[in-house]
């Protein structure tokens, strides 16, 4: 005989949870009945999908995943799915069960698993969530605890979807634009290398068998370019060493609040930085006002999701001001970081009852003022670099020419 839990209901209609000895699901349902419950689900003692998550090597699927990390990508479809199926009158664990078998990711089948496994349980979903902090943030966590509580869960998830289905839009253009710079500044750097390493070292040999002085500009390209054959390696390590100490430094608290205090101050880029994290601020704010999350706990999410150490400082001081009973608008005004017309838009939304709409209208702004921003950056850059790198391979030519031309003049 093994154990079994079970969940059941009563004849008023009540929840009722324990554990029965059967020989199967089937006696225990039988046993389960005898006492005058209608039974809800029987799960087996030895059944732990915690278990399942540490596996190495887990055969329990039936389908064949096609990676096994949860990507933004998987928790977006997944909330969809979810909203969609509640919202089309499932129960919540049948919709698990059904998304479960179509799930790309491995891991995220097996939360999932778990996820049931712990509702069947007892457990809220919103509790249930909570146990995998790596999989969802604060912000699902509590979007989900609103829904649950105002039995909206499948309005709730769909626009928790929509946050999530926007702001991954977002990324991919900020991600898209900054691709074009950055392969070309590589490439330009590397071709640079290439002809000081490679092509003037094989002039310089060529030069020397005609015993002439070399131009001043040559003789610069060659030392130039001797040094950085000679000290290659140790310039990597250098350059190597220096990336480590300085990501060590940024994972510090001091060191990363020092680096975005520094981002912000910079010339043109500053504000575009502080355009980032006002788009996230107003983004999670709007989501969770929206979903019905008190405005308290939407600040305390806010503080934790905005991944920024400077704009969470702002955001617990806007937050204690809050609990003390003053109005937003001051304290978002008082920290000077917001711009005037945030504070006006989050005024007027506090006056007038809409501020879950007035965060909105802040968020689109400010996607349209970053996406702008690298749409002209992009555009200038491209000129910008191609003239730079340009010009130092045309100095490198010339360099490598005026030797020829004085030895084709000592020839004639």
């Amino acid at each position: 005989m093994g154990k079994y839990y079970y969940i059941a209901r009563n004849r008023a209609g009540g929840k009722e949870t324990g554990s029965e000895e059967g020989f199967n699901q089937e006696d225990v349902v039988s046993k389960i009945q005898v006492k005058g419950l209608t039974v809800v689900s029987v799960i087996p003692e030895s059944f732990d999908a915690a278990q399942l998550l540490n596996a190495k090597h887990v055969t329990k699927v039936k389908f064949q995943p096609k990676h096994s990390r949860v990507t933004g990508d998987d928790l977006t479809l997944f909330c969809r799915q979810l909203s969609t199926l509640l919202g089309a009158g499932v129960t919540i664990l049948k919709s698990l069960n059904i998304i479960s078998q179509q799930v790309a990711s491995q891991k995220l089948y097996l939360v999932i698993i778990d996820l049931n496994k712990r509702m069947e349980a007892g457990l809220s979903f919103h509790e249930a969530l909570a146990l995998h902090p790596r999989i969802f943030s604060d912000l699902w966590i509590n979007l989900v605890e609103s829904g649950e509580a105002s039995g909206n869960l499948a309005v709730v998830l769909g626009r928790l979807a929509t946050y999530l289905e926007r702001d991954a839009a977002f990324k991919a253009k900020v991600v898209s634009a900054l691709i074009y710079p950055i392969i070309l500044t590589v490439a330009g750097l590397g071709a640079l290398l290439f002809l000081s390493i490679k092509i003037i070292p094989t002039f310089a040999e060529i030069f020397k068998g005609f015993n002439i002085e070399l131009p001043m500009l040559t003789q610069i390209l060659v030392g130039v370019s001797n040094f950085l054959r000679k000290n290659l390696l140790f310039l990597s390590l250098v350059v190597g060493a220096g990336i480590f100490t300085f990501n060590k430094y940024v994972r510090t608290k001091e060191g990363r609040r020092n680096f975005e205090k520094f981002k912000f101050k910079l010339p043109v880029f500053g504000d575009f930085f502080k355009a980032l994290i006002v788009e996230r601020f107003s983004s999670d704010m709007s989501t969770l006002l929206e979903s019905g999350v008190p405005i308290l706990y939407s600040l305390e999410v806010a503080e934790r999701t905005v991944d920024n150490s400077v704009m969470a400082d702002i955001v617990r001081k806007v937050k204690e001001d809050v609990r003390e009973g003053k109005p937003l608008r001051e304290p978002l005004e008082r920290s000077g970081f917001f711009e005037p017309m945030v504070v006006q838009m989050v005024s007027i939304g506090e006056e007038i009852g809409e501020l879950p709409q007035m965060f909105k209208k802040i968020n689109i702004f400010y996607q349209e003022l970053c996406e702008t921003f690298l749409a002209r950056f992009v555009a200038m850059f491209e000129p910008i670099i191609l003239v730079f790198i340009g010009s130092i391979i045309g100095i490198m030519v010339v360099g490598m020419f005026l030797p020829i031309f004085k030895i084709s003049q000592i020839g004639s």
